[in-house]
């Protein structure tokens, strides 16, 4: 049986697992789904068509599955999915999708979201990442594992932040942050690789110094992103990392820090 504070509400159409536990003045809405060991802190509203992972911990006054921030937004029944292990900390708002951004709010697996912070509609968040006090990611934002925020960090709407990325406090982001990299700044530009960030993943040295290599020719030699993808694709295929910063920076819409 879940543990439900006396003074919490929870809506007869959410689903609890048995080992849930809501605590005093929180608030639970019709289709809402809490998996095995979730915590929900005092004053919580978890609201809409949101799943919340096992594990996960929700702190006091934090908003999930809130309506989407969008003018065109006229309630369709869009989704908020959260993953397991999670930690939410106070006062966190997470938007539900919307229509236009294909319906679904996505956040992984063991990421810390820290007080205040704001995940707008339709953003995509990976595993592993962190975003420190009163970040903001505006709509349609995709943020990859092990990526770093912050506090402070605010992201322009469809910009995408790569894997391993390090953003320094106060970074201001309206263009994509390539993987394995350090931003700062506003508007951001690049700093270098997030070395500290590559050792605490386990990349080998060896891999370390190959990405610092591509680095150098991608954003330091003066070459264009083609003729600089014709020099390392000889020397690097295979290369797990570099195949990837590649891959993203091929794929940018609206340009990259530099």
């Amino acid at each position: 049986m879940a543990e439900i504070h006396s003074t919490a509400v929870v809506d007869s159409g959410a689903e609890l697992a048995s080992d849930v536990k809501i605590e005093a003045y929180a608030v639970i809405g019709a289709g809402v789904e809490l998996e095995s060991g979730v915590v929900v802190g005092p004053h919580a509203v978890v609201s809409g068509l949101t799943r919340v992972g096992a594990g996960t911990r929700i702190s006091s006054h934090a908003s999930l599955g809130c309506l989407p921030q969008h003018r065109d937004h006229a309630g369709e029944p869009t989704r908020l999915e959260i993953g397991c292990e999670n930690e939410i900390r106070e006062h966190v708002t997470i938007s539900l999708g919307t229509v236009e951004g294909g319906g679904c709010t996505f956040i992984g697996d063991r990421n810390l979201i820290m007080n205040a912070s704001h995940v707008g509609h339709d953003c995509r968040i990976g595993s592993h990442c962190e975003m420190a006090s009163f970040s903001g990611l505006a709509g349609h934002v995709v943020v990859e594992d092990y990526a770093v925020l912050g506090a402070y960090t605010g992201i322009h709407q469809h910009c995408r932040v790569g894997q391993n990325v390090m953003a320094a406090s106060g970074a201001k982001l309206s263009l994509d942050a390539p993987p394995f990299t350090l931003v700062a700044g506003d508007r951001a530009r690049l700093v270098g690789l997030n070395d500290v960030g590559l050792r605490r993943r386990g990349v080998s040295p060896d891999r370390q110094l190959a990405l610092k290599r591509a680095f150098r020719t991608i954003f330091r030699s003066g070459l264009r992103l083609e003729e600089a993808v014709q020099r390392l694709t000889p020397d690097f295929s295979g290369h797990p990392e570099i195949e990837h910063l590649l891959g993203f920076l091929q794929k940018s819409e609206r340009g990259f820090c530099r």
